[in-house]
């Protein structure tokens, strides 16, 4: 025989259970998407092909990928570039592989340095010293119009 108590108790963990699982099934969602979606890949424009030195490194400046409408200035980034060629470029991304500290182009000895922990990249990104596992990360370039531009897309650091 069913009680008022029991009929209560039942209908509050009913109750408890039904309000988990509304709340439960956006939260999955959320998290899932984080690991389903595929991340951005944009070509933004960063300048014509004559303003760039035939083997000279400069800095480029460009909108991320995927910027958040709240970003503002954040949403720029910006990528170490080097003409190779008539319309040949090479594109390094700004974090070191250690940690993701922003790399400085030192162009007297032709290095690529992290100012957090002594990481040291050649002219073609390889590790000469420090601690960073890997060569830095490198973006597509392409050349349209007369126009250079790069890939932009999320690149991982560790």
């Amino acid at each position: 025989m069913l009680t008022r108590r029991r009929f209560l108790a039942r209908l509050g963990l009913g109750l408890s259970a039904l309000s988990a699982l509304a709340a439960g099934i956006p939260l999955a969602g959320f998290f899932s998407a984080m690991f389903l979606r595929t991340p951005p890949k944009t070509w933004r424009p960063v300048g014509k092909i004559t303003d760039f030195t035939l083997g000279k490194t400069v800095a480029v400046t460009f909108e991320n990928a995927n910027p958040l409408p709240w970003a503002g200035v954040s949403a720029r980034t910006f990528a170490w570039l080097r003409r190779t060629g008539e319309t040949d470029f090479i594109a390094f991304n700004l974090h070191c592989t250690h940690l993701g500290c922003p790399v400085t182009w030192l162009p007297g000895p032709e290095l690529f340095m992290c100012p957090c922990h002594g990481g040291v990249y050649s002219r073609e990104g390889d590790v000469v010293g420090g601690p960073p596992p890997r060569p830095l990360a490198r973006h597509e370039v392409r050349v349209r119009t007369g126009m250079v531009e790069i890939l932009t897309q999320p690149v991982p650091i560790a």
